[in-house]
């Protein structure tokens, strides 16, 4: 069996943070989302896994490399149009030559394993298989409807929902799926929807079977989002304690776990937590409380003199000064700088 991520997607709603790089690089516990994606497939034995790419996204080959270092082979096939994800599917075909595969949405993450998607396929011996889980806005999804235990539609964010089963993200395909997308016409969006590809399988007597998933999951596709899935991630890696790179210095600090810290950060005089990720290289000075959200790369907070949370700080992005505000939420883009009070110029 093998796997494809899909990774071509824009991004827009991660803007400004998606300027920069593709939003699958973005770090949730300090890892990129695209890394979880390969290991959740090493995890149930896919060792041959392709990743669809934009060209325009140069940062991901450098970083995933060959695969080595996941114990995998690596390749990298191109999507030039964001078409949709059964295009993305589609222009994968001659990859598999033949084998069932797995697909995940490379800005998607998953508490639980691969497992029931695996067993689910061996135990009924279907052409296919979709995770579900139970939501609280179906209309907001792509829906399922199951009648005695089987799978008999799927429908892209209807408008009355026949349940509250959301497809995640994370699917497994035989080859009759090919068939299904030679088929399609683009959605009212202009896509090829991988929803209409599942429902003509079904349509044309193919067994697509489901399999549910209780555990949390999240797609990282909005600044919302994204802190939420930093959230309980952190809780996963590290409970309610918090980690420290061997090479970060920490003088005078309070943590309040669940917190993240990589290595080379310089931390004083800070109260860092619950639910913060701090990357390789960032300095923290005088910084009040922080708590709830994300330092990227090399990013620095000097004098802070109220709470900051719900925040997010982009790669070597630099903020100082003191506020009349009690608390604050900022969104700073990468190599962004902002000093409160401003700099009052001199008189000519």
């Amino acid at each position: 069996m093998k796997g494809l991520i899909l990774c071509a997607g824009r991004g827009t709603r991660l803007h400004p943070f998606s300027y920069s790089q593709p939003k699958t690089l973005l770090p949730v516990a300090n890892h990129p989302v695209l890394h979880s994606c390969i290991r959740k497939l090493r995890e149930v034995g896919v060792d041959d896994i392709g990743i669809v790419i934009h060209p325009s996204q140069v940062q991901i080959p450098p970083l995933v490399g060959d695969g080595s270092q996941f114990g995998a082979t690596i390749t990298f096939i191109e999507q030039k149009v964001p078409l949709g994800i059964a295009h993305a599917v589609q222009l994968a075909q001659s990859f598999f030559q033949d084998e069932p595969f797995i697909l995940l949405l490379g800005d998607n993450l998953l508490m639980d394993s691969l497992h029931g998607l695996t067993r689910a396929f061996e135990r009924t011996q279907s052409d296919g298989v979709v995770m579900l889980s139970e939501v609280e806005r179906p209309q907001d999804y792509g829906i399922a409807e199951v009648k005695d235990g089987r799978l008999i539609c799927v429908e892209e964010k209807p408008k009355q929902p026949k349940s509250n089963l959301a497809v995640i993200g994370a699917y497994l395909f035989t080859k009759p799926i090919f068939e299904s997308i030679a088929t399609l016409q683009p959605s009212a969006r202009g896509e090829y929807e991988i929803t209409d590809a599942i429902q003509s399988m079904i349509d044309r007597g193919y067994h697509i079977a489901h399999a549910i998933t209780s555990g949390k999951y999240s797609d990282v596709g909005t600044i919302d989002r994204w802190l939420e899935a930093n959230r309980w991630m952190l809780e996963k890696e590290v409970g309610y304690s918090h980690q420290v790179g061997t090479s970060s210095v920490l003088e005078n600090c309070e943590i309040v776990g669940p917190v993240l810290i990589g290595e080379g950060c310089h931390i004083k005089n800070c109260r860092l937590g619950p639910f913060v990720s701090v990357q390789d290289g960032v300095q923290l000075e005088n910084c009040v409380h922080i708590e709830n959200s994300i330092l990227l790369e090399n990013s620095s907070l000097k004098n802070v003199d109220w709470k900051l949370t719900d925040s997010v700080f982009g790669r070597s992005s630099h903020l100082t000064g003191q506020s009349t505000d009690s608390i604050g939420v900022i969104i700073l883009s990468d190599k962004s700088s902002i000093r409160i009070p401003a700099v009052k110029r001199e008189e000519l």
